[in-house]
């Protein structure tokens, strides 16, 4: 391979853009020499990272209005219960998209829980009344009564 020009790694420091544009060009066109390569790699990884953050996040904040209906159901408004629906079908529709997500969400459902609670103890100034509240230390649902389930029959664990 011959060695990239220094016009097109300019090009990903001064306009990202025109520098995918660019990149989308030469490979459709076979010019494989001249693509950028390491940082094509960079930006397909951080494209997947970009993905699982979401999820993540999404998740994240389900179980974190859950947790909130459950610290104060005198609050749990349709506010909260349509941030449980939201975030659920944001994370189904990436997962129909990306199957691997659900592995991800499954193989970092506790410790995204655990992160979710700590939150939701925040944000109703509970934090230390977690044990005294109930909150189980380990999430009481699969990934698949989270994404699946009625969201009212989640409220109640």
């Amino acid at each position: 391979m011959k060695a990239m020009g220094t016009t097109t790694k300019t090009l990903y420091d001064t306009d990202f853009v025109e520098w995918t544009a660019h990149m989308a060009e030469l490979l459709r066109e076979g010019r494989f020499d001249e693509v950028d390569l390491e940082h094509v790699v960079e930006e397909i990884e951080d494209l997947g990272n970009s993905e699982r953050s979401a999820v993540w996040s999404q998740l994240t904040r389900m179980l974190m209005h859950m947790t909130k209906v459950r610290i104060q159901p005198e609050r749990a408004g349709a506010s909260w219960r349509s941030s449980i629906v939201d975030a659920r079908r944001e994370i189904t529709i990436k997962i129909r998209h990306s199957p691997s997500l659900r592995r991800h969400l499954e193989d970092n459902l506790q410790e995204i829980y655990r992160g979710a609670v700590r939150d939701a103890l925040a944000e109703t100034g509970q934090e230390k009344r977690g044990k005294e509240l109930g909150i189980p230390a380990q999430c009481p649902w699969s990934l698949s009564e989270l994404l699946d389930g009625d969201v009212s029959d989640l409220e109640t664990r």
